[in-house]
């Protein structure tokens, strides 16, 4: 069971007994008073320049728009991956291609598909509404929509008590308790604040110390640490850090998974701050860096297929669909038609077997109906 003895005289909050016995954590408003090392700036400087390096690349694509659509994906298998989905990238694109004819059913490429519209969502809302409290239950009532813990309210905030453990943990050997109901509240209202008034803080910062914070809180009874990482996505892009979501930072944090959590339960038990930012900037810095990595080797392949093309009369629409296989790199023709002004089916088939011809992308379902292409080496870029 969480002990008051637990915490340190320095955490950033106060612990409370409740009347059922159990102790529960509850995190003073934003922000804390830091303490600026060396190391820190440090680790804020590089960060900030990786970022700023990715925006330069992403709006220096020739077509800065397609890159959105597998970035989000990758950001979506990968976040639910934390929480123990077992789909994949490759999965995922073959889950939206399947769904057009009704063949398939993946419970997890479902989950994952969630965690894709929420984010579209929140990208498109945040244009008209800040964001607040609204939007996230908003954005949790998608996430949740027909899935493992629908039953945990979608949407809604929490009734009751919850805690963070091992798989069966209970109350009593609980490794974390959030805020009961009613502290909870005043907890999230204290969020929206900080969330909309200006602040001297980098924004990078902010947004670390905002994800400790709703992940303290935790005030949904299933689904928070995803909301927590839709969240980042959505401030990077609304504080205009960033004008398009290319910063996957789900695979820094699953890839270091026990340290992640580490770091946010010692800001709780020990008011580790400058641990926790530190993680935090580290992992913006190297997802940034590969992100821009993939996004050069893209415009390089690009740059090769174009000329490929040169002497081919149909040369503009022949890019014009290796465009659209790097933001879809399995896909139908149908599913194109569907997403695209590329032209009729038959026009687009066309399209299709000419790419086959100049061997770029290849039919995956040897049959004659319902055919499935894949653009390997892009597929293969965007999954490094």
């Amino acid at each position: 069971m969480m002990k008051k003895t637990d915490f340190s005289e320095n955490v950033p909050g106060k612990t409370i007994k409740t009347l059922q016995g159990y102790t529960a954590y509850i995190p003073k408003p934003l922000p804390p008073e830091l303490s600026w090392s060396p190391a820190l700036i440090n680790h804020l400087t590089q960060a900030e320049r990786s970022i700023a390096r990715l925006e330069e690349v992403g709006r220096s694509f020739p077509v800065p728009y397609v890159l959105a659509r597998p970035f989000v994906r990758k950001e979506a298998v990968l976040s639910s991956q934390i929480e123990g989905t077992q789909t994949t990238f490759q999965n995922l694109l073959r889950y939206e291609v399947k769904q057009m004819t009704f063949l398939t059913v993946a419970p997890d490429a479902h989950e994952v598909q969630n965690y894709v519209k929420a984010l579209d969502y929140g990208l498109e809302r945040i244009k008209t509404l800040p964001m607040s409290i609204r939007l996230i239950k908003e954005l949790h009532a998608i996430l949740m929509k027909g899935v493992r813990g629908e039953l945990s309210t979608p949407g809604e905030i929490r009734r009751s008590q919850n805690w963070i453990g091992r798989p069966g943990a209970t109350l009593e050997n609980a490794r974390y308790v959030p805020p009961p109901v009613d502290e909870m509240m005043d907890c999230l209202a204290a969020l929206e604040k900080y969330l909309h008034e200006d602040s001297v803080l980098p924004a990078l910062i902010r947004i670390a110390l905002i994800h400790y914070q709703f992940e303290a809180i935790h005030p949904f009874l299933d689904g928070n640490g995803r909301i927590g990482r839709l969240i980042i996505t959505l401030l990077l892009s609304t504080w205009q850090i960033l004008t398009q979501p290319l910063l996957y930072l789900s695979i820094f944090i699953e890839k270091n998974k026990t340290e992640y959590y580490d770091r946010l339960l010692a800001v709780s038990l020990e008011g580790q701050w400058e641990k926790w930012l530190s993680f935090f900037l580290e992992g913006v810095h190297e997802q940034a860096e590969d992100a821009v990595e993939n996004i050069s080797a893209l415009q390089t392949v690009r740059g090769n297929y174009q000329q490929q093309f040169s002497n081919d009369r149909n040369r503009e629409k022949l890019i014009a669909v290796v465009d659209y296989f790097i933001s879809t790199p399995i896909s139908s023709i149908s599913q194109a038609q569907e997403n695209t002004n590329l032209g009729s089916y038959t026009m687009i088939q066309r399209y299709f077997d000419k790419l086959l011809q100049y061997g770029l992308i290849e039919e995956m379902t040897g049959g004659r109906r319902n055919r499935i292409y894949q653009a390997r080496e892009i597929l293969r870029i965007l999954e490094e």
